[in-house]
């Protein structure tokens, strides 16, 4: 496919996997709002101007020109603002802190429970993945910045030999580039239809798990991490309805994990990306056919809402914090504290957005030296 062909791609599947998930998380605060009584007076996908307006019943539903996110706004949401007696009923200022807090939740809560209906559907339609290692010299991943990634290897590519060395085992892959040192290794590569021959040189790099951790002393790597052979395996509704609370379980907790990880300097935090990497991400699953793409929308349904219920003000966690302060204390948090915090939260938000741009950009230029 040609570059302005993967682009517009990439463009299309973005739009999509964003549209949909900045919908979902809307939805759950528009929903919970709704059965509490709230007034909404506006829904709107995407942040700034209005393209497209249409007002139904009491709410006014909008499609905005900026599709980096998108916002609920409800009756008496601003605290400044004046609220008829006759309307406080159907005010988010004057409900009780647990039904705030509770639509407040509602839309990171909306994200992961929809990354459960996704791989509950994907289970049941085509079954619940198992996953062993590939035999042979299948490549699952080329690490980034790696001699691998230098030298072109992708993932996927089938390695057959090895200095003229046939590959039968992964163990002999590994075996070779100890035994090479520093030396340059001449690989032939299956790379779909065709072969390819490579020159790569392996280099003392530490030994990381899949978090990026340090395990041990340097030793003479490539960067290559073995491919895994997927197979579906059809099962039971039920089987397939706790397989998808499991995995999204468990992909939760790794999300958590890894920020963690992030935040005490144990993983690089140049391994985050931004809008530009999820373009790139999206539209190399929407290549891959449906099962994929789905499963791309899940984990980063996943990731959305496992971020906003990070306790940072300007995101809904940090509104659930001084929702939980407030029910702790018996009265809200002051004013003064509240734009503080505000503050903090809106600089933290920029700064993150900041690097990840940096990060995708750099991303992308060493891709193109590369080439």
């Amino acid at each position: 496919m040609s570059i302005f062909g993967s682009f517009f791609t990439a463009l299309i599947a973005f739009v999509i996997v964003l549209g949909i998930l900045i919908f979902v998380h809307e939805f759950g605060h528009f929903i919970v709002a709704k059965a509490f009584g709230v007034r909404v007076l506006k829904f709107s996908l995407g942040f700034g101007r209005p393209i497209l307006s249409r007002k139904w019943g009491e709410t006014e539903y909008m499609l905005s020109a900026v599709p980096l996110g998108g916002y609920v706004k409800m009756l008496g949401e601003d605290n400044d603002a004046e609220i008829d007696s006759e309307e406080r009923s159907r005010s988010f200022s004057h409900k009780a802190a647990w039904q705030r807090f509770l639509v407040v939740f509602a839309g990171p809560f909306f994200n992961l429970f929809f990354a459960v209906l996704l791989y509950f559907g994907l289970f049941a339609l085509v079954g619940v993945p198992q996953v062993e290692p590939a035999e042979g010299g299948l490549v699952g991943q080329v690490l980034a910045g790696s001699p691998a990634e230098r030298a072109g290897i992708r993932a996927g590519d089938l390695i057959l030999a090895i200095d003229g060395q046939k590959i039968t085992t992964w163990e002999q892959i590994t075996g070779q580039v100890q035994k090479a040192g520093g030396r340059a290794l001449h690989l032939d590569i299956r790379r779909g239809e065709k072969k390819v021959a490579l020159q790569v040189i392996p280099e003392l790099l530490p030994e990381r798990n899949m978090l990026g951790e340090d395990l041990g002393p340097k030793r003479y790597m490539l960067g290559l991490m073995h491919g895994w052979n997927e197979s579906y395996v059809k099962r039971p509704l039920g089987f397939c309805a706790v397989s998808a609370l499991s995995y999204t379980w468990n992909l939760t907790s790794l999300n958590l994990l890894i920020l963690g990880k992030m935040l005490q300097g144990k993983v690089p935090a140049n391994e985050l990306g931004g809008p530009i990497r999820i373009a790139e991400f999206a539209g190399e699953r929407m290549q891959a056919g449906i099962r994929k793409f789905v499963d791309f929308v899940a984990l980063v349904s996943i990731g959305l809402g496992v971020l906003n219920l990070l306790p940072v003000p300007v995101l809904d966690g940090g509104h659930l914090a001084f929702l939980s302060f407030e029910m702790l204390r018996g009265k809200p948090a002051s004013e003064r504290v509240m734009e503080i915090g505000q503050k903090i939260g809106m600089t933290l938000l920029v700064a993150l957005m900041v690097f990840v741009f940096y990060n995708d950009i750099a991303r992308l230029v060493q891709r193109w030296l590369i080439r």
